[in-house]
């Protein structure tokens, strides 16, 4: 269940506001209930998110269960990474590393994971 988003976050590529939105791969909830669905709007694949415990369309920076996961969510909704890329503090691709880096990290806890649980015995098929 891979949702990272390979690239910059799509916020420094929607517009000149730089705001934070769901459907970044660095965008959590701490509630678990952020879930990544595509929709066909005109025949083209949408990335839209949704959260579980309301039930409706995640309104994203603006609840209180938002975070970014390399703390880069503003108050006010914009994403440090995107201003630090603008005025070109952060490369782009040091930050496109780190998202790998995470992705490979999560395979491997994964894999130990899965290892432990057929010790166990406790799944036979995983």
């Amino acid at each position: 269940m891979s949702r990272r988003f390979e690239g910059p976050p799509p916020s420094v590529l929607r517009d000149e506001k730089k705001l934070c939105i769901p459907t970044c791969g660095l965008f959590r909830c701490s509630k678990g209930a952020l879930v990544i669905k595509t929709e066909y709007y005109r025949g083209k694949p949408v990335r839209v998110a949704y959260c579980r415990w309301i039930g409706d369309k995640c309104i994203g920076w603006k609840c209180q269960f938002a975070y970014c996961e390399r703390r880069a969510l503003l108050p006010n909704g914009k994403c440090g990474l995107a201003i630090r890329m603008a005025e070109g503090k952060v490369k782009g691709k040091d930050m496109l590393e780190e998202i790998r880096e995470l992705e490979i990290e999560s395979k491997k806890f994964k894999g130990v994971l899965r290892s432990k649980i057929k010790k166990r015995g406790e799944l036979e098929e995983f």
